[in-house]
């Protein structure tokens, strides 16, 4: 992998869910090899919303506690906060992409976290957002080369610059 990725809420709730186990599995997975790789990052907010999902919304209910051991251990990937900055690089997003405002906040901490990929099925995979590749993590193997999904600088022209034609300047007594 390229660089940092972030890991959206519904990712940390596939974790905790036994309902479907392949599922349940590649989550396991990107975040064992993103914390091995020391290059897992999420937000705040996603990891409220995987509070709250985990507590309220699955089935069976995780513990209150678990879901808070988590979040706490989550914090050792230092999420992005819920700050002024955050909510203009959203609004931004928002208008650009025409994204609801959850996802913009998503894709707005992926950028200002300097992530190459976004993790999330909130979104459409492939998409790229200024930057920002998402793949959905039941997709997208951990282990698969960081070419599917590193943004490519663009080539450089072959035409010649616009402007005025240099001058060939002719040596003295040529």
């Amino acid at each position: 992998m390229t660089g940092p990725c972030f890991v959206g809420a519904e990712v940390f709730v596939y974790a905790r869910d036994p309902r479907d186990a392949a599922k349940q599995s590649r989550a396991l997975h990107w975040i064992a090899h993103l914390w091995q790789e020391r290059l897992g990052r999420t937000s705040v907010q996603a990891l409220s919303e995987y509070y709250v999902l985990a507590t309220r919304t699955l089935k069976p209910h995780v513990a209150p506690g678990a879901a808070w051991d988590d979040v706490r251990e989550l914090m050792a990937w230092r999420p992005l906060p819920v700050d002024e900055t955050l909510l203009r690089r959203a609004r931004e997003i928002e208008q650009r992409f025409d994204l609801s405002w959850r996802d913009s906040m998503v894709v707005g901490a992926a950028q200002l976290q300097d992530c190459v990929l976004l993790l999330t099925e909130d979104l459409p995979d492939g998409a790229v957002f200024g930057g920002v590749t998402v793949r959905s993590p039941f997709t997208l193997s951990a282990g698969e080369p960081s070419a599917i999904y590193a943004v490519t600088p663009p080539a450089r022209s072959r035409h010649r610059p616009r402007g005025r034609p240099r001058q060939i300047v002719q040596p003295a007594g040529a």
